[in-house]
């Protein structure tokens, strides 16, 4: 029998534990659980229950002794840009604040003025957006400074999950990169940088590539879960995670959407793009999984459709969402790269009074406000895969889709219209499978994780979409 690995995978709408298994050739995967989640309102701010989360990760983990499914490794990867604050004991001292919390409305300008934009993003490669890491940052230091006083390490969520199972502490570098606080292209901190802004450096981790084991479940957390197993070191950062779902040899060829609660589309390089244009055009540098960086443009992604759904058609599925989307009849559109749709009170209403002031049909059936969204979304993607073309001087011929966006098929069909070229959707779990090939690797399954990438890619789960006009 061929040994299971588990592959936690959380997202900022739900998280589910996955487990993998390399058999005939092919990675097999197997939900076992799946749960909820969504920010909470705490002490004025928008915050993850960690408690709760953490809670959740264990009842997954049981699961598999319930079924008797005994992974040999566990690797956990989540979205990135949030943290918590640690103490000398390794006690938690900061509530994990959501990158969605107003609190760092227009704070990027007091940022500017200490290090100039044009500089920070030659220095770090990622692109300024309100909700980075370093804007939080600057936010906490200005709202509880006390606790940065205290604090004697600054931990990103995986990382925080990890410490949890294992006891050990340590910052992987794809999630350390999302930060804005890294030079770019290299697996460290910007020292020089964290000094002019003025943020304690003793917080700031060393940083660790992915790969390897980082170490054992602590025993109070096997007893707990009945069995015990290694706790491998993925990249931390789902995005990270899923583009390794992808073939080795894409790298600077084989655009692709990792499409979830956001959506960011991009690809592997062989060195960060730091030119004025990727600046100026929205394009910002993450560490990828394996050696080569990441040139990504981020959009919100389904998080629009997943609220339009909770609060328009909480009864359908989305798949039942995406046909009414399409049999709605409504050509208005929105700009999905507004800040409007961050985190709006409704988004439903967000949505008809972005249409409304634009002078557009206004949506008032759940179908309808799926179609502007979907419309908006794939539009949205089109401009952005002309702009890659034209920053990379390259002319692609596929478009790939990955993560749980890639079974809207509505969507799908609107993104190949858009980009004029085919859409490869799938695999739905893209970091779950990325994050199981880490493990693989790890755990000598695989001599390498270029061949666990192929093996991945050639696991199935692809279809294929025409440029062809159907759904438009």
């Amino acid at each position: 029998m061929e040994p299971y690995f588990l592959a936690v995978d959380f997202g900022a709408s739900g998280g589910r534990h996955i487990i993998a298994e390399h058999r005939d050739g092919r990675i097999v995967l197997q939900e076992i659980y799946r749960f909820e989640n969504g920010p909470v309102r705490r002490g004025g701010f928008l915050c993850w229950d960690l408690d709760y989360l953490t809670e959740q990760l264990i009842i997954g983990m049981r699961r598999c002794s319930e079924l008797g499914l005994f992974p040999v490794s566990v690797g956990i990867d989540a979205w990135g840009l949030d943290f918590v604050l640690l103490d000398e004991s390794g006690a938690r001292i900061s509530p994990a604040v959501s990158h969605r919390d107003p609190r760092t409305a227009g704070i990027y300008q007091g940022i500017f003025e200490r290090v100039p934009e044009a500089e920070l993003y030659a220095r770090t490669g990622i692109q300024m957006a309100e909700f980075n890491t370093l804007c939080q940052l600057e936010a906490l230091s200005q709202s509880c400074p006390e606790q940065l006083c205290r604090a004697d390490a600054m931990v990103m969520l995986p990382d925080y999950f990890n410490y949890l199972l294992t006891g050990k502490l340590c910052q992987e570098y794809s999630n350390a990169s999302v930060t804005q606080l890294t030079k770019a292209g290299e697996a460290r901190w910007d020292t020089g940088l964290i000094k002019r802004l003025g943020y304690p450096e003793r917080i700031f981790l060393p940083i660790r590539r992915a790969g390897g084991v980082l170490g054992r479940l602590k025993e109070e957390i096997a007893e707990r879960i009945g069995f015990s197993c290694e706790v491998a070191l993925v990249p931390g950062h789902d995005t990270a995670s899923a583009f390794l779902s992808l073939p080795p040899e894409g790298a600077g060829k084989l655009p692709a959407i990792s499409s979830g609660t956001w959506s960011l589309m991009g690809m592997e390089t062989e060195a960060p793009v730091l030119t004025e244009q990727a600046r100026v055009s929205g394009f910002t540098n993450e560490a990828g999984g394996g050696e080569k960086p990441l040139l990504l443009k981020n959009s919100l992604g389904l998080w629009m459709i997943q609220n339009i759904r909770k609060e328009a058609a909480p009864g359908d599925s989305f798949e039942a969402l995406c046909r009414k989307a399409e049999d709605a009849r409504i050509d208005s559109m929105v700009d999905c790269q507004s800040q409007v749709f961050l985190a709006p009170s409704s988004m439903s209403g967000a949505v008809r009074d972005y249409c409304r002031k634009a002078g557009e049909q206004v949506p008032e059936t759940a179908g309808e406000l799926a179609r502007v969204v979907y419309r908006s979304l794939a539009a949205s993607y089109g401009a952005i895969f002309r702009q890659m073309q034209e920053l990379t001087g390259r002319e692609f011929r596929r478009l790939q889709i990955i993560g749980g966006g890639s079974k809207a098929d509505y969507l799908n069909r609107l993104t190949a219209e858009a980009a004029g070229i085919p859409v490869f959707a799938g695999p739905a779990e893209a970091a779950a499978l990325g994050n199981a090939v880490v493990q693989m690797t790890a755990m000598g399954v695989f001599s390498s994780l270029d061949e666990g990438r192929r093996c991945a890619a050639g696991s199935g789960g692809v279809r294929v979409f025409e440029p062809d006009g159907r759904g438009v």
